[in-house]
């Protein structure tokens, strides 16, 4: 799978990360990035991406052997979390952050 596109968006990052990402791929718009890394490239990206996130969010999409032809990793904090349905990778959101009548969850 060598060459094929990977996408990773950043979401209130600390900055050094976004700088450590644009050896590797481009950033085609605020805290997207595109590129074509292999696999021990991505994984040793993602090790840090999701090390230094912090409060921020990272995703990154990159190309597997599924139907899709792709999967997904998220790391950070009220993060979007893929989820398997028939085989599908579907996003979850996180849950609210308040109640069914409107009053703020307990942590």
């Amino acid at each position: 799978m060598s060459g094929a596109t990977t996408v990773v968006v950043l979401i209130a990052a600390p900055p050094g990360l976004r700088g450590h990402l644009t050896r590797w791929f481009t950033e085609a718009a605020p805290g997207v990035f595109v590129g074509s890394p292999n696999a021990r490239i991505r994984d040793g990206l993602w090790k840090i991406m999701a090390d230094r996130i912090r409060d921020g969010q990272a995703v990154m999409i990159e190309p597997a052997r599924t139907e899709q032809g792709w999967t997904v990793r998220t790391a950070g904090q009220d993060r979007w979390t893929p989820t398997d349905f028939d085989g599908l990778t579907l996003m979850s959101r996180p849950r609210a952050a308040v109640d069914s009548h409107g009053r703020p969850r307990n942590k």
